[in-house]
């Protein structure tokens, strides 16, 4: 993979060379062909440029005998040019001259005319143009000067030994830049392929649940860190998963217990009942009935809990909301517990700073979340454990539930609201399905409320929801 990563980055270093020489031939002869083929203005030598008006004035000179002069539509292309003109014949001397400056000498040799032409500026803002003309077998020329600090003139001079030379030395150089192009090429491809490279080997052992760490470096450092952060998350994940799990075989484990119990006993009486040998008393018959309805209620329960906790995780529960005294809601939920014949030597106090805190809240599940609560203080803790309820509103709704009974460790303290756990401190007094505490979140999640649990062993255990 490494291997194909390299030859496929120089292949894309070479085309980008091969292509943008391409482009530079391609711009090159378009110009020319859009000069010299198009006829293209733009391309092409201005036709008001003093080169092309020079070469264009002869039309305007007109050769009468010996003496020439010129058109008076040349006179006022000289004067809009703030130009002048100097007509001379055969031997350089003048014959004619229209708006020439002060001074012009009157006779040229040819030396002179030529660097007049190449190299000298008359007053230093002048540049001069020559042209010629032939009548008759007679050839003038003329001399046109031009007053414009914009119009400037060079010359190079070479020759084609030179020209290929530099041509040549071109080609040279341009190789050279091919090939540091393509060495500077090949070694960012080993920069950039290497850890590409790794970071595709990483994907694919994450894929395939191996899990890894590589020190995030060069360009691609943030990546490396993000696919660190990735592997993990997933590895927590997958620990995560592991141990609920573990929880679930537990859990699975002693609900299966607890349900086989109760049915084993109504399956008992179930039989005895059955039985055309045994004549039961009326006393026995209404005490056997109480313990299988008790049974029954039991894995009723249970499978109540199932059903609930799943709609709750699951999002499907509706809730049936409506305006509720949460003060009176909760002290009804201390007198029916207080009423139970299990709790009543149960000490619970309820205190409430407003008799009245009104509340949209589903009253069947408020009521079940709180049951679970105090259910909860009572059977993980001795018969003389103290349980206060508490209720007040100030920014928000505040219910507290506080026990002095055994607390929590600070191990089992972050399991507390996980479906399928039940604490150590759970005896024979606790049968259920290990729900109720993931079933009370839930609900007060669903209400948009919060809710948060402090304990410590030996000193017991608070529970703060806000609502």
């Amino acid at each position: 993979m490494k291997w194909k990563l390299t030859v496929r980055y120089l292949i894309s270093v070479v085309f980008v060379v091969i292509f943008i020489i391409f482009i530079n031939l391609f711009l090159m002869l378009a110009l020319f062909t859009a000069r010299s083929v198009l006829n293209i203005p733009f391309f092409q030598e201005e036709e008001n440029s003093p080169e092309q008006f020079t070469r264009q004035f002869q039309e305007q000179i007109v050769i009468s005998g010996d003496a020439p002069t010129i058109a008076d539509p040349g006179k006022e292309e000289l004067s809009s040019r703030n130009a002048w003109i100097q007509i001379l014949d055969e031997t350089g001397k003048e014959l004619f001259s229209y708006r020439a400056p002060e001074g012009l000498k009157k006779s040229y040799t040819p030396s002179e005319i030529v660097q007049m032409y190449k190299y000298k500026e008359v007053n230093g803002e002048t540049t001069v143009f020559v042209g010629d003309k032939k009548v008759d077998g007679r050839a003038y020329s003329y001399l046109i000067g031009m007053e414009n600090r914009n119009i400037n003139r060079y010359f190079i001079l070479y020759d084609n030994q030179s020209l290929f030379g530099m041509v040549k030395a071109g080609g040279i150089v341009l190789v050279i830049d091919i090939l540091i192009t393509l060495l500077i090429g090949y070694f960012l491809s080993k920069q950039l392929t290497k850890p590409l490279y790794t970071l595709i080997d990483g994907i694919k052992r994450l894929a395939s649940n191996e899990y890894f760490h590589a020190r995030p470096t060069g360009v691609f450092k943030q990546v490396f860190s993000n696919i660190n952060h990735l592997s993990n998350q997933l590895k927590a994940n997958e620990s995560e998963r592991k141990k609920l799990d573990r929880m679930k075989e537990e859990w699975v484990t002693n609900i299966s217990h607890d349900i086989k119990t109760p049915l084993a006993s109504i399956q008992g009486f179930a039989e005895m009942m059955k039985d055309p040998d045994y004549r039961f008393t009326e006393d026995e018959i209404r005490e056997y009935a109480d313990i299988i309805e008790k049974k029954s209620l039991y894995i009723k329960e249970v499978i109540e809990d199932l059903s609930l906790t799943t709609r709750l995780k699951n999002k499907e529960l509706t809730l049936n909301k409506k305006a509720t005294n949460l003060v009176v809601l909760l002290r009804d939920i201390v007198i029916d517990i207080v009423n139970d014949p299990k709790y009543a030597k149960r000490h619970i106090e309820f205190h409430a700073k407003q008799e009245h805190i009104p509340a949209e809240v589903d009253e069947i599940l408020v009521r079940r979340a709180i049951h679970n609560l105090i259910y909860n203080a009572l059977v993980h803790n001795d018969a003389n454990v103290k349980i206060d309820v508490r209720i007040e509103k100030t920014d928000r709704i505040h219910i507290g539930i506080q026990d002095n009974g055994k607390g929590i460790r600070k191990e089992e303290l972050d399991k507390i609201f996980d479906r399928y756990y039940r604490g150590t401190n759970t005896g024979d007094a606790h049968k259920g399905s290990g729900l109720g505490m993931a079933i009370a979140k839930d609900i007060i999640q669903e209400h948009g409320g919060e809710i948060a649990i402090h304990s410590e062993a030996g000193r017991g255990t608070t529970i703060d929801i806000q609502l």
